[in-house]
């Protein structure tokens, strides 16, 4: 039933917002050099590599100019990104991600491999019996300030107890989130 609501919801809001996601892509391409869609490797359902899709929101080759993670003052988020991580926008592309069953619409965000040292073994393979997540526990409820624990607390408190009720409250927060709080 959840994966023909995310397909449900993915498609109808991708055919909605087909015309800004194409502007989008404009905007990134104008902005600055370099293609507008950002792609990476992140561990999906049961431990199995895929490409994430977003907009993208630094310089073209930005892991080559800089840490890992971003400050909100990063000098290589590009203008166009400051928007786009602010409103949330970035994480359009991801809708394809869900169509192809990569992700689902609520769930633990998608870890880099190497963040895999944070976790026990029972830890890891719990918090990857699920899909991933355009949104879930963590962004919900505290968004951009959750700290490295706060999130892997959360995304095993949302494995051990989800259910569509509790999906429903994560989207109600996350959109009250984005909406209310410009996205932080």
């Amino acid at each position: 039933m959840k994966r023909l609501i995310d397909l449900t919801v993915a498609v109808s809001v991708l055919l909605v917002f087909a015309p800004l996601m194409l502007m989008l892509v404009l905007l990134i391409v104008l902005d600055t050099p370099g293609g507008a869609i950002f792609h990476q490797e992140r561990v999906g359902l049961r431990g199995k590599l895929f490409r994430i899709l977003k907009f993208r929101t630094m310089v073209q080759d930005a892991s080559l100019k800089g840490p890992y993670y971003t400050l909100e003052s990063d000098s290589r988020i590009t203008r166009v990104g400051k928007f786009l991580r602010r409103s949330s926008l970035d994480e359009l592309p991801q809708l394809l991600n869900v169509v192809c069953g990569h992700m689902s619409l609520v769930g633990p965000r998608p870890e880099v491999l190497q963040q895999r040292q944070i976790y026990s073994e029972k830890e890891w393979c719990l918090r990857h019996s699920v899909r991933p997540g355009i949104t879930g526990l963590a962004q919900a409820t505290l968004r951009s300030s959750a700290s490295v624990e706060d999130r892997k607390r959360l995304d095993l408190a949302y494995v051990e107890n989800q259910s569509f009720m509790l999906d429903l409250r994560i989207l109600a927060m996350t959109v009250y989130q984005v909406l209310a709080k410009g996205g932080h």
